[in-house]
């Protein structure tokens, strides 16, 4: 029996399908492209080797390609070799997370990584802010995300990729010097990674280094495939930081090359949240967004996600709607919210429904009880800045500048505020 990089055994009698299924989970991990290619190897190798179909299933998962995923996790259950208890567990949790009960995931998942803490493809659905623990809606889950990966980090001594998630849980809770360390060492381990690349981005972002961090990543991205989970996100924050500087030239060149529909092939997700946060950030800089760059947004929107029920997502998709004057969708957003932050939803999209209409006080009543439990909203502290940033901008327009000063100085205080908040 064959054993993967972590020593766990693999129910393959065969070298090759045991080496290309580990190429394909270290680029996976790395958030590279080339991981079904390697999968499917391991398959030719092995055609009867469950645990690449599983591979295969959450790779299409982290890209929203559910029709795929299911095929993969179809394919897996018809294998009829007898599993390790392990990959048999594997089966079950992402059966669970494909078909959409991630509460009984969630519980299953807690439950393998006692006995099976090196499980690294089940642990990476625990960590990082698009998780089941970094979707979950709770209170208290950026501890939760912290507590996991400090439960987990002895398992990983000497990892390439661990440190990078370890480093992102402490970002989020203000720890920056512990997470640089981490950071420093899953880059100097393993350069190639996208999400390594990626949470270092948010380290210079937390501490206010906006031109440092836009060398940095501006660099790494020039030898990244465009097909890389990360490429949108990470384009996003090379967007922002062009737009931060002064360069409007260069984020419109992120924009058309990197990040609009039909140009990405990084998930949909990325693309409606990370692109409607760049415009209206943009536009609180004085950049003008024309108002059809909103509607073809909205429009794609729509396409992605029909049905509200992704809370992250409907709240974004209601600021597009409501930049693009689709009162009909915004409503369809307020009315048929769902899941866990169901009740933070109609709140956002009727703050950002007074925000098109410059109704500033509305807008300002509507955000304050989303933002004092805005961790739940989900996404990383770097994405909810788009709603302390429309709180604040709803302060200001109402003559109330050195409000908006004393709110950005306590949620970010490593942060200069800009020039034009202290008039």
């Amino acid at each position: 029996m064959q054993t993967d990089r972590y020593g766990l055994e693999l129910s393959t009698g065969s070298p090759e399908a045991a080496r290309a299924y580990q190429a394909g989970l270290d680029l996976f991990l790395a958030g590279q492209s080339g991981v079904e290619a390697a999968q499917e190897q391991a398959l030719r190798a092995d055609p009867g080797f469950a645990p690449a179909h599983v591979a295969l299933a959450r790779h299409h998962q982290s890209f929203g390609h559910m029709p795929r995923a299911k095929a993969a996790l179809a394919a897996a259950l018809a294998c009829d070799r007898v599993l390790t208890p392990r990959e048999a567990a594997q089966v079950a949790i992402f059966g669970h997370l494909i078909e959409g009960r991630t509460a009984q995931g969630y519980d299953l998942i807690r439950a393998h990584l006692r006995d099976h803490p090196r499980d690294a493809l089940v642990a990476q659905t625990l960590l990082g802010v698009f998780s089941l623990i970094g979707f979950s809606g709770r209170v208290g889950r950026e501890a939760e995300h912290l507590a996991i990966a400090d439960y987990l980090a002895p398992h990983y001594e000497g990892d390439w990729w661990f440190p990078a998630q370890m480093a992102f849980a402490q970002l989020e809770v203000g720890q920056f010097s512990q997470a640089e360390g981490h950071i420093d060492r899953a880059l100097e381990a393993n350069p190639n990674s996208a999400h390594a690349a990626h949470i270092r981005a948010h380290l210079y972002y937390e501490v206010g280094e906006t031109r440092a961090g836009l060398r940095f990543l501006t660099d790494w991205m020039r030898g990244y495939d465009r097909a890389g989970l990360m490429h949108c996100h990470n384009s996003w924050h090379v967007a922002l930081w062009a737009m931060a500087t002064g360069d409007e030239a260069g984020m419109w060149r992120v924009v058309d090359k990197d990040l609009a529909p039909g140009l990405s092939q990084s998930p949909a997700i990325n693309i409606v949240t990370d692109l409607a946060a760049l415009y209206y950030r943009a536009s609180l800089a004085g950049v003008a967004i024309g108002q059809d760059r909103w509607q073809a947004l909205g429009d794609y929107a729509l396409t992605a996600f029909p049905r509200p029920g992704m809370g992250f997502v409907d709240i974004h998709a209601a600021l597009i709607h409501a930049m693009s004057g689709n009162a009909e969708a915004l409503d369809r957003i307020a009315s048929g919210a769902k899941g866990p932050i169901a009740d933070l939803v109609p709140g956002c999209a009727d703050a950002f429904r007074a925000i098109a209409a410059q109704d500033w006080a509305t807008a300002e009543s509507r955000l304050i009880p989303v933002l004092a439990q805005s961790e739940r909203v989900g996404g990383s502290r770097a994405q909810r800045d788009i709603l302390e940033f429309a709180l604040m901008n709803a302060q200001i327009r109402q003559g109330r500048a050195a409000e908006a000063l004393r709110l950005l100085a306590l949620r970010r205080p490593h942060i200069d505020a800009p020039a034009h908040l202290h008039h």
